[in-house]
């Protein structure tokens, strides 16, 4: 007898329903994996159901691995948990002799080259990242039942941004498929089982009878996130039967530039009058503080998902209350988090409990740097680290061949925008979601060769490209003890006890090419936006800034979802540390560039400062970076020491004064630097 104390009353509803249809709507940590697996051996352990006539479908290996594990210790094996592509593997390697005869058929390990070789037929050039994007619209077509003939008819109806042409586009989708079929045989792409195993059950009498004996109760995790493919294939698995049980949560969709859609979970009643719906409300993973503001952000959503938005309820005892904070710049917030990480850590939070969050990958090139600097280990989640993305390691490389080259200016900068041109920085940001991920990477790269320039850490591009060495060498390697670092798509299914969503401005989120396309991207942007507040258990901290570099120009506005959530933070309501100097300390006169402002003198104004303590202060920069295997500027930079020696401060208050330093560069260095001009007063 299955034990059903452990659950909850709504889960207990759900896990004993009636055999037949049931849709399990179930919010953020309300237990959703418990309750299916409980439900599933409930049917089992009644008898309603053999174990080997069980098929739960998740949509990831590791889910479909923790569901069998968990039945596993519930005593009940032989329940085939499985992922939609896993499972029409193989029904198709069981089916196909009966289906297609001895046509030989193999798996298409890569796409690329087919694709490849498609898009250069058509006329367009095959750069890598628009092969990719192209690759992508294929398999979103393709999981929308959108052949290549009714592609561009479709395109046209939509808000969706093909990565080239429509017409070019759907042109190498119709040569890409031609391209699998030959007298060797066919190829099959991992949407191609899905299709051929829907056309066996709907086509082969015999093929369909056969499998529906073989399974009879069906359970879909995740069902928010089907394709209209995957629930082709789902009503041919089911025929004419009902035994199903759904699981999923509308206001959690955030995958529909893949081809899903909610508009199956949501018409469930209407599919099934007769099936239970039940609702799984309590939420067991965060705090209270942290479910009321994710309520708070998902009240404000609009549109059809919103209208079944679940009213969460923080099951755990109180914790802290959500922390908002603004910015005066990228780096600063980048700083401040990594601080708040490290009194975490301090206070006995695990670094793998803690989470750095945002919505664009080259957004981690900030937060990679500051916890380097703050000796924090991490590791990034669902990419790989900035300075080990192939189109960085390309674009470094670009810049060591120009190197060799006696034509170029003397401005790094402009070396780099020009070099980067022809890798995919184009003056516009482009509208396929590789193109555009390899065009914000690179930007990122430019905005940190500038960051480099204007703070005097190098002048010149060889400078620059040791800089950017140091940088890449210093980082730590990733460890599974570390602080995770990863875009909000990628936290989907995972949680920590601490996150920290940074970036929240507006076109980063929601991002630019939503807000093009209108309130249903926007929406979804929104939603985003929630998973990432769920995430987290107990602490959680919120953070936006007003410009990109140090010292440049607050043009920045935070994100409209948090209007009316966050209270109004000024930048000029944060401490004097935060804050770079407008106006030069010598002459009075306003502050020009961002490495003025770091100094808080003009270059050409007359310093006062002990160049002998300049000259000891290096030194003892110098011996510190050898003995802890770091490049020096990661201690202080030139710029930066400079300031020092001009102030010349006494206590570790004028330290914090002083641009450049932080609660974690006081508490590493602070009593050093003191020490170092007490013999220079």
């Amino acid at each position: 007898m299955i034990d059903l104390s452990q659950l909850d009353s709504d889960q207990r509803v759900a896990a004993t329903a009636p055999r037949g249809p049931v849709c399990i709507l179930a919010g953020a940590g309300t237990g959703k994996t418990r309750t299916i697996t409980y439900r599933i051996a409930h049917l089992i352990d009644q008898g309603f159901v053999a174990p080997q006539k069980v098929l739960a479908v998740t949509f990831t290996s590791r889910a479909a691995g923790e569901m069998r594990d968990r039945l596993r210790g519930m005593g009940i094996g032989g329940v085939q948990a499985r992922t939609f592509h896993a499972a029409a593997l193989r029904q198709l390697r069981y089916f196909w002799p009966q289906v297609a005869g001895d046509l030989p058929w193999q798996l298409i390990d890569n796409k690329f080259p087919l694709v490849a070789r498609a898009t250069r037929t058509v006329g367009l050039e095959p750069d890598k990242e628009l092969v990719r994007d192209l690759l992508t619209e294929i398999e979103w077509a393709k999981a929308s039942l959108i052949s290549p003939d009714g592609y561009a008819e479709k395109i046209a109806s939509i808000h969706r941004e093909p990565p080239a042409d429509v017409e070019k586009v759907a042109a190498v989708y119709k040569r890409y498929e031609e391209s699998k079929t030959s007298p060797e045989g066919m190829a099959l792409d991992f949407d191609d089982l899905l299709l051929h195993v829907a056309g066996a059950l709907e086509n082969a009498p015999a093929v369909a009878e056969e499998f529906r004996s073989q399974y009879q109760t069906f359970v879909v995790d995740e069902y928010q996130d089907v394709t209209p493919l995957q629930q082709r294939v789902l009503e041919g698995w089911l025929g004419q039967r009902d035994d199903l049980t759904v699981v999923g949560d509308a206001n959690q969709t955030i995958y529909s530039f893949t081809g899903a859609t909610p508009d199956y979970l949501l018409n469930f009643s209407r599919t099934y009058p007769h099936g239970t719906i039940v609702k799984l409300q309590r939420d067991y993973r965060s705090t209270p503080e942290v479910t009321d503001l994710a309520n708070t952000v998902i009240s404000k959503a609009t549109g059809r998902v919103a209208g079944t938005r679940l009213e969460l309820q923080g099951m755990r005892d109180p914790g802290p209350d959500p922390v908002f904070a603004s910015y005066p710049d990228e780096p600063t917030e980048a700083r401040e988090v990594a601080a708040e990480i490290k009194k975490l850590i301090a206070a006995g939070t695990p670094a793998r409990e803690i989470a750095v969050l945002y919505r664009l990958n080259a957004q981690s090139v900030a937060f990679e740097q500051a916890l380097s600097d703050a000796g924090i280990v991490y590791q990034v989640r669902g990419g790989e680290g900035f300075f080990t993305r192939p189109e960085i390691r390309e674009a470094i490389n670009t810049l060591v061949g120009a190197t060799r080259r006696t034509d170029l200016p003397d401005d790094p900068v402009a070396i780099a925008r020009a070099a980067f041109a022809p890798l995919g920085l184009s003056s516009k940001e482009p509208e396929g979601a590789r193109q555009r991920e390899r065009w914000q990477t690179l930007n990122a790269l430019v905005e940190l060769i500038s960051d480099i320039v204007a703070t005097g850490e190098a002048t010149n591009l060889p400078g620059v490209l040791q800089s950017l060495r140091q940088r890449a060498e210093s980082k730590q390697p990733p460890s599974v003890d570390g602080v995770t670092l990863a875009s909000l798509h990628a936290a989907k299914g995972l949680e920590w006890d601490a996150v920290f969503l940074v970036g929240l401005v507006e076109k980063t989120l929601p991002i630019s090419h939503a807000i093009k396309a209108g309130d249903e991207e926007v929406e979804e942007e929104r939603r985003l936006f929630y998973v990432g507040i769920t995430r987290a258990r107990e602490h959680l901290q919120l953070s936006w800034s007003y410009a990109r570099q140090e010292g440049g120009r607050k043009s920045r506005e935070r994100s409209r979802f948090l209007d009316g959530i966050a209270p109004q933070l000024e930048v000029e309501a944060t401490p004097e540390r935060l804050k770079r100097a407008k106006a030069c300390r010598m002459c009075g006169f306003p502050l020009d560039t961002p490495a003025e402002k770091s100094l808080g003198r003009h270059e050409d104004c007359e310093p006062t400062y002990n160049e002998s303590a300049f000259l000891a202060l290096k030194q003892w920069r110098l011996d510190l970076a050898r003995e802890n295997n770091h490049p020096p500027y990661l201690v202080f930079t030139d710029a930066t020491l400079l300031a020092i020696v001009e102030e010349m401060p006494e206590s570790p208050a004028d330290l914090l004064n002083i641009s450049g330093i932080g609660p974690a560069k006081l508490e590493q260095y602070g009593e050093g630097v003191l020490e170092v001009l007490e013999g220079f007063r």
